[in-house]
């Protein structure tokens, strides 16, 4: 799931580049061929997400209701909070209200939605799913089946001052967290980084410590959960990953105040000059690269891929995917809407506006693309060798625990050991995917 405050996805000009979408008959109240649901309905519907605080989700649909006048698509915002986010929405669907349609789920959602049967199976021939990259469309999918497609992602990655490193004498970011930190004490000898900090994350506790705590276990060759949600994190290379991140807050690699940073809180930092490396998502690459005055280090940073116990990192997978919800009406129109808004065309304009990590593979390579937005290369590396948190029916409880046993140990409360431990004791109470 994106941990940040959701962010919009844009539309940019060139209408005649946004085809209507030829309809499709059905319902889901109705079982066509094989017991699965078919698609009929047309007339308005409505798109649920986060707050829009940029207003660029508005802005494409009303690309989609200037095409669809007599069927269009009101925007119900719902708090900016994750956790809230998905308890309205669960709130919804136990009443099996018609009042939402399209569900923009956390990318770690669909099994906890699917297996309750609160979204519809989706017809997989209607979206371009071998366009886009494997990962990302796993996502999506219970099963063997689909209920939601993807339309965006995020991977994480380290950011870096490239000239701070270049000055020291390092020519390439760490792959490594041993030699993250030979780099940063390089660094930190120069009179430029007096008072700077090594490195940070997100760990205060909330969704981001769950992905940063992930990230450290899988970046040692643990688990937290494996596919089909049986947890593994009581293990050596889990407390491997848990320890680096315990021992950093001991020896002054991450600073004590990080155990208060959500994902703005470390940009802000960054770009103030007071880091050497942070892990963050893409969407922070643009806004860092302002030369208003808003950041200190524009042209003096790039993007890596996360550093690991042994090699090259691996990310949380993050993102958002499009749900139809089972009780909705006017079902024909909701799959056709989500066809158009997990399209090509949109999420190249959303790059334009709101750069984040996209779900087709043209888009990462597109030489055109790549020279606007640099990081564009190494954020497919993240995405690809990126992690999904754990698929459980309730996830909720699970990440509600990573945060309570991870914060323990990050805060010297408990040892890495026993907050495993008891990690682990709980996570066995929630039941597998299968």
């Amino acid at each position: 799931m994106k941990t940040r405050t959701t962010r919009a996805l844009s539309a940019g000009a060139a209408l005649a580049g946004l085809a209507s979408v030829a309809a499709c008959g059905g319902s889901g109240a109705v079982t066509a061929a094989g017991g699965r649901p078919s698609f009929e309905g047309r007339g308005p519907i409505t798109y649920v997400a986060g707050k829009d605080a940029s207003g660029v989700i508005q802005s494409v649909l009303d690309r989609w209701n200037k095409l669809h006048p007599k069927e269009k698509v009101t925007f119900i915002q719902l708090p900016t909070d994750p956790d809230a986010q998905r308890q309205q929405m669960i709130q919804n669907a136990q009443t099996k209200s018609d009042a939402y349609t399209v569900l923009s789920l956390d990318a770690v959602w669909t099994s906890e939605f699917a297996a309750h049967r609160w979204v519809d199976r989706l017809p997989e021939d209607r979206f371009p799913l071998r366009q886009m990259l494997k990962p990302i469309v796993e996502t999506g999918e219970y099963r063997g089946g689909l209920y939601a497609v993807p339309m965006s992602s995020d991977g994480g990655m380290l950011y870096y001052r490239t000239d701070l490193l270049e000055k020291a004498g390092i020519a390439k970011p760490p792959v490594t967290w041993s030699q993250m930190k030979a780099d940063c004490a390089k660094v930190r000898k120069l009179p430029e980084a007096k008072g700077m900090s090594c490195y940070a994350g997100q760990f205060q506790k909330y969704e981001g410590l769950t992905v940063n705590f992930a990230e450290a276990v899988n970046s040692a060759g643990g688990i937290v959960t494996d596919p089909k949600g049986r947890p593994g994190v009581d293990s050596p290379q889990a407390k491997k990953g848990l320890d680096f991140l315990v021992d950093s807050f001991r020896d002054g690699t991450i600073p004590k105040d990080a155990l208060t940073y959500q994902e703005e809180d470390g940009r802000r930092a960054f770009q103030a000059g007071k880091l050497v490396f942070l892990r963050n998502w893409p969407y922070m690459y643009s806004l860092t690269s302002k030369k208003d005055g808003s950041s200190k280090v524009a042209g003096r940073f790039a993007a890596a891929p996360l550093p690991g116990l042994d090699g090259p990192g691996t990310s949380s997978l993050g993102g958002h995917n499009l749900a139809l919800s089972a009780s909705a009406e006017n079902k024909a129109t909701a799959i056709d809407f989500m066809k158009f808004f997990a399209g090509q065309e949109i999420q190249r304009f959303t790059l334009s506006r709101a750069p984040g990590a996209p779900t087709y593979h043209a888009l990462y390579d597109d030489p055109k693309l790549i020279k606007q937005y640099p990081y564009l290369p190494t954020l497919k590396k993240s995405v690809l060798r990126a992690v999904p948190r754990p698929r459980v029916f309730q996830y909720g409880d699970v990440t509600a625990a990573v945060q309570q046993e991870g914060y323990a140990a990050l805060t010297g409360a408990k040892s890495s050991a026993q907050a495993l431990k008891d990690l682990q004791k709980t996570l066995r109470q929630q039941p597998a995917t299968d």
